[in-house]
């Protein structure tokens, strides 16, 4: 099935959640299933996004897992909740582009308006960053990134070169020449906007989320580029280290403001008072 771009889906659906927080734990899909009181088969199910588990399943698999049962029964019936991400005072254009059996997400913002716009990662090739490109953006002043992996920097080297800027801004990496190393609470000022960066490995060794507000515009709502921390319903796995990503991902949920934006590098947009209330990993 060719996912859909205008609708991006959940990234994580329940059989990935219960899989990144046994990992969490850890614990074994054997000894989880003996733990929750649920058929080992029933759970091996659920992993393979054949879900079949009641209410009462789902609760006891949220108290061993650690997880908010509310927001766990949301998505295993299909009905986990998405806001108006709405109120930001300057244009924020999502780039949604295939890769694999998912879609990857890099964000433009610019002064609405305004031809000139900042880059958030670069999707998984220049070709598919191009065919998602809106016309009226014909200048970059800036790119940032949040992490190194495929999907997010594919397009990265030939941006470089055609926007003339030569650089980016991410998290500091000796592999990477053009990098202008950004470390915790760094801060850059470019096209209008004031973009924080802080420093969130867990997903990766090298990841950054940028918490990003307006530097012209009346006050309005922050929005965080979030990378693989923080998804509407999930968490990014944590294949650096599992409890860097939860501790992280906790940490940048608590210093935004219930009205803040949140922009994941896979999936749909959300608030930061969203999942506050329903993350299975976040909300408490």
């Amino acid at each position: 099935m060719i996912p859909s771009l205008d609708k991006p889906a959940l990234e994580d659906e329940l059989g990935d959640v219960l899989e990144k927080a046994a990992r969490n734990v850890p614990l074994s899909i054997e000894s989880l299933a003996l733990a929750a009181k649920v058929d080992t088969g029933r759970l091996r199910d659920a992993l393979d996004y054949r879900p079949d588990l009641s209410p009462a399943e789902i609760g006891r698999l949220a108290g061993v897992l650690n997880l908010n049962e509310v927001g766990l029964n949301a998505l295993a019936q299909g009905l986990y909740p998405l806001p108006d991400a709405t109120g930001l005072t300057f244009c924020l254009h999502p780039l949604r582009m295939p890769y694999g059996v998912g879609v990857a997400n890099a964000y433009l913002l610019s002064q609405c308006g305004s031809d000139s716009a900042v880059l958030f990662d670069t999707g998984a090739s220049h070709a598919e960053l191009h065919r998602a490109w809106p016309a009226p953006i014909q200048r970059l002043d800036a790119v940032f990134i949040s992490h190194y992996e495929a999907e997010h920097i594919g397009g990265l080297e030939v941006v470089l070169r055609e926007s003339e800027l030569g650089q980016f801004y991410g998290p500091a990496n000796g592999r990477w020449p053009e990098c202008r190393g950004l470390g915790e609470g760094q801060q850059v000022t470019v096209g209008g906007f004031k973009i924080t960066a802080f420093s969130t490995p867990g997903h990766a060794a090298e990841h950054n989320c940028y918490l990003v507000e307006s530097a012209v515009q009346p006050a309005g709502p922050a929005l965080l580029i979030s990378g693989d921390l923080i998804f509407a319903g999930s968490l990014g796995g944590g294949y650096f280290c599992c409890q860097r990503q939860l501790t992280h991902s906790r940490r940048i949920l608590d210093l935004l403001a219930d009205d803040a934006v949140i922009a994941p590098g896979h999936g749909p947009l959300t608030t930061a008072a969203n999942e506050r209330r329903f993350n299975p990993f976040l909300a408490r």
